[in-house]
């Protein structure tokens, strides 16, 4: 498989008085179409992994690149357009904008992204279609069940048909059956669409389910 992310001596520091290191030369490649689950115990540094991996943060040292480019060589315009277009973003916590609609939801990277209003409608009611939420367009998300309002976040992070889909305890919330279900909605999407998929949580079973299961232990991946 192409290899799309390619990360090498990572290093992330916060603070200036008390420093704290929270990743150490970490290095790590993802394959096109491939599931990676990354587990450990909190406060390990998955999550700041992920921001790095999906520029929306900036390492202390090391270097990631995507398809070949060095993030650090782009621009912040550019580096938008990448978030914006090649990579989709889940999270433990949807970030639904409560005052709009499911449709309207999804909608929003094709906006944001310059896509014309009718074409950013159509792609996002084929891929809630997709998800199973056909007959939920016109819902707000505080009228959506909580595995509903994940399955819109998925799909709203799929709408643009991304490379990668960074993922951060994206069914942390969930009870298990509606877990599995999600589990199951990421990696049919990444086999139908060669999604590449990177996958922070602490559920075991999604972690079976990955092509590849990392550990992350003080900061390294092992």
């Amino acid at each position: 498989m192409t290899e799309l992310i390619r990360a090498r001596g990572l290093r992330k520091v916060y603070g200036t008085h008390s420093r704290v290191e929270v990743l150490r030369d970490l290095d790590l490649d993802v394959a096109a179409g491939e599931a990676v689950v990354i587990v450990g115990q909190s406060g390990a540094g998955k999550s700041t992994l992920l921001h790095l991996l999906g520029a929306l943060d900036q390492p202390t040292a090391g270097e990631v690149a995507f398809d070949g480019v060095p993030l650090r060589s782009l621009g912040e315009k550019a580096l938008a357009h990448l978030r914006n277009t090649q990579l989709g973003f889940i999270f433990q916590f949807h970030h639904l904008l409560p005052d709009f609609s499911a449709l309207e939801n999804t909608m929003m990277p094709g906006l944001i992204g310059g896509l014309a209003h009718d074409d950013a409608a159509a792609r996002a009611r084929a891929v809630l279609a997709q998800v199973g939420l056909a007959h939920r367009l016109a819902h707000k998300p505080g009228e959506l069940s909580g595995g509903e309002q994940q399955r819109v976040a998925v799909a709203r992070a799929i709408v643009l048909r991304p490379r990668a889909v960074l993922a951060d305890e994206p069914t942390g919330n969930l009870d298990s059956a509606t877990a599995d279900e999600v589990h199951r909605l990421l990696l049919g999407l990444k086999r139908e669409q060669g999604i590449a998929l990177v996958i922070v949580t602490h559920n075991e079973q999604l972690a079976a389910l990955a092509d590849r299961t990392l550990r992350m232990v003080d900061g390294r991946l092992v």
